[in-house]
């Protein structure tokens, strides 16, 4: 779709995420922060980590904080915890990060996919159930975990997913990676709802650091241990090696930079709940609901903050175009994600086929990103339903 001069040249710039806007408002904190670490040269396991660690677990209500190097290593070492190795299967929706799939690989075992819920993108209870009566009993047994994805900033229907967890005696890992903060209908926190909860710190998340960083939260204390054990290499004490682990250490660096933005995380999510609102707003005053798909909170619980929006998703069929559009006008946007597990190319010995998990397909064409950062304003959420409406010739 063509725009002509003078409309480009009134166009108004609106990036997707705008790190640098909220480093504006926290640079002395994070410069005094840093500097600490600096002075004190404790850069591996400073004592900014294990600080950070209670801060978290606090916050969300957990017994034990263990930090890791990446979200993906979180992930990982969940799984290494409960010895998931070559033939184990290990279930999880067909539409997420790659990491959540791509940890289950590296240990040489199956991903056995999950079609999502349409509304919320989270992995759909009934679909797992379905799922579990076709498996044959051998397979059965060797599924090792399930992992649900809090995608997007909300909670997967932890009840129905726990219900049939509970039943047929598999353990959940929540990859939470999206959903720090994010509190489900019992009023419990994204990330202890099973038995480990995994986070990421990757820039661009709510709490994001400085580089890559991640957490596993947990109220399990043999759990907690076998953690920290495999956090730095299996050793206990220096040098003397109880289990095979791994580098998955975060650094004191991004401990100290994640404590303080942990001070202000409650401020931010309110500000891009309230960002939410006012895009709801924007976009029916446009004429524009029906023909794009809103985020929908499948569970909004009053009292409760059901969603953090690490993600504003709306969907049409024109996905394509309207990147193409919105990008011309000097909006940031992004596809989360525009290939679901079951076609990615490293997954073709899985044997899928297209059409088999069809809503995660449907997400995985039809979704698109929109700013939605704690320090958008409202013109430029204005500009940007003003131009989405402009594409679809509305209002």
């Amino acid at each position: 779709m063509n725009t002509d001069e003078a409309e480009r040249d009134n166009s108004m710039n609106v990036p997707l995420l705008d790190l640098k806007a909220q480093y504006a408002t926290i640079r002395d904190e994070m410069r005094e922060a840093v500097d600490r670490v600096l002075e004190a040269q404790q850069f591996i396991m400073g004592p900014e980590v294990a600080a950070l660690e209670k801060a978290v677990a606090d916050y969300v209500g957990a017994r034990h904080g263990i930090g890791m190097s990446s979200g993906t290593d979180a992930l990982l070492a969940t799984l290494m915890a409960y010895d998931v190795g070559p033939g184990d299967r290990v279930i999880a929706p067909a539409y997420s990060f790659f990491a959540t799939a791509g940890v289950i690989a590296r240990l040489h075992a199956v991903p056995v996919l999950v079609d999502i819920d349409a509304a919320s993108y989270n992995l759909s209870p009934s679909s797992l159930e379905q799922l579990w009566g076709r498996l044959d009993r051998s397979v059965q047994q060797r599924v090792k975990a399930i992992v649900p994805v809090h995608l997007y900033g909300q909670c997967a229907d932890m009840a129905r997913i726990l219900e049939v967890a509970d039943r047929i005696g598999v353990p959940v890992i929540e990859d939470a990676a999206q959903s720090i903060g994010t509190i489900y209908r019992d009023g419990r926190f994204a990330g202890t709802l099973g038995t480990m909860g995994c986070f990421s710190f990757f820039p661009s998340k709510n709490l994001g650091g400085i580089g890559d960083g991640g957490m596993v939260v947990t109220s399990d204390d043999g759990l907690a241990e076998r953690l920290r054990l495999l956090r730095n290499h299996g050793a206990q004490p220096k040098y003397y090696h109880k289990i095979v682990g791994g580098n998955f250490r975060l650094d004191t660096i991004q401990a100290a930079a994640l404590l303080v933005k942990l001070r202000h995380l409650d401020a931010w999510h309110e500000a891009r709940q309230k960002h939410a609102d006012l895009y709801r707003d924007l976009f029916r005053q446009a004429g524009l609901v029906g023909t794009v798909g809103l985020p929908e909170v499948v569970d909004p619980t009053p009292g409760v903050r059901s969603h953090i929006y690490n993600q504003f998703v709306i969907r049409t069929p024109n996905r394509d175009a309207l990147r193409e559009f919105l990008t011309a006008q000097g909006i940031g946007t992004e596809i989360y994600y525009p290939v679901p597990f079951h076609l990615q190319e490293c997954f073709g010995d899985l044997g899928h086929k297209a059409g088999e998990f069809p809503e995660s397909e449907r997400a995985a064409h039809e979704t698109l990103a929109l700013p939605v950062y704690p320090e958008l304003m409202p013109e430029q959420q204005a500009y940007v339903v003003e131009r989405v409406a402009a594409f679809h010739k509305v209002g």
